[in-house]
């Protein structure tokens, strides 16, 4: 089997031209559908029978606190391929998801608690889930934080990959923790094994939302990694031809 076409996501220039190509391909259809599903969100969905129309919050928090959980994972088999193979490319990968997933989950802290003031009469408990998500922004920080602290970038690529690493063992407990421990945390409603408890007209925003979200990510990844590229090659010989 030629496994040429593998090795080229080893090389800069070839990722960094990819990524300008592949940008618009997310970009736009991410925008139709976030745009989309806040109209089916907010104006076309029945409110619900009883949290009213305070449900709607899920349409923002849903899909971060799932792209939170994501990125990181994205970010942690970056890091660890990077360090496994030494593929400089996928460090960079690693190092462009990190502030993505950090805002991803402020806002599904800051939405969560929100949702939580009027449903729970409090803006925060230590809930097992909440507790696991405040944990995963510790980690996206410690993640930047070390890079940040480092000077040589080879160490820092491969200190900062042991961290992403070692976080992984967070993600099962933000997904079972509502299963595992007593939790105040609603149960998963469309992630489950059985059929969704939504009903479809509030489903269907839901899941055009977490695909949008999905995109966006893809978007602002490819343009953070064409820019994370260009700090890493930019003695390159390559990148001048590139910019000229």
């Amino acid at each position: 089997m030629d496994w040429t076409w593998f090795h080229k996501f080893g090389s800069p220039p070839h990722v960094y031209r990819l990524a300008g190509v592949l940008t618009p391909w997310f970009a736009w259809p991410a925008a139709l559908l976030i745009l989309g599903a806040l109209y089916g969100g907010l104006v076309l969905a029945p409110p619900d029978y009883q949290q009213g129309d305070g449900f709607r919050i899920i349409y923002v928090h849903a899909p971060s606190a799932w792209l939170a959980v994501m990125i990181y994972a994205v970010m942690a088999t970056a890091a660890g391929v990077g360090l496994i193979w030494r593929m400089k490319v996928a460090h960079a990968v690693a190092a462009s998801c990190a502030g993505v997933g950090a805002w991803f989950t402020v806002v599904s802290l800051l939405t969560g608690m929100l949702w939580g003031k009027p449903m729970w009469g409090t803006y925060w408990v230590w809930d097992p889930r909440l507790t696991a998500q405040l944990i995963l922004l510790f980690l996206y920080l410690g993640f930047m934080g070390l890079r940040a602290s480092i000077d040589d970038l080879s160490r820092a690529d491969r200190a900062s990959a042991v961290l992403a690493l070692v976080g992984v063992v967070n993600l099962p407990i933000i997904r079972y923790s509502v299963e595992w421990w007593n939790s105040i945390h609603q149960a998963p409603s469309v992630m489950k094994m059985d059929r969704p408890s939504m009903p479809f007209d509030m489903l269907a925003p839901l899941l055009a939302m977490l695909l949008g979200f999905t995109l966006y990510f893809g978007a602002v990844l490819l343009i953070r990694l064409r820019a994370e590229i260009l700090r890493r090659e930019r003695n390159a010989s390559w990148i001048r031809e590139e910019l000229t």
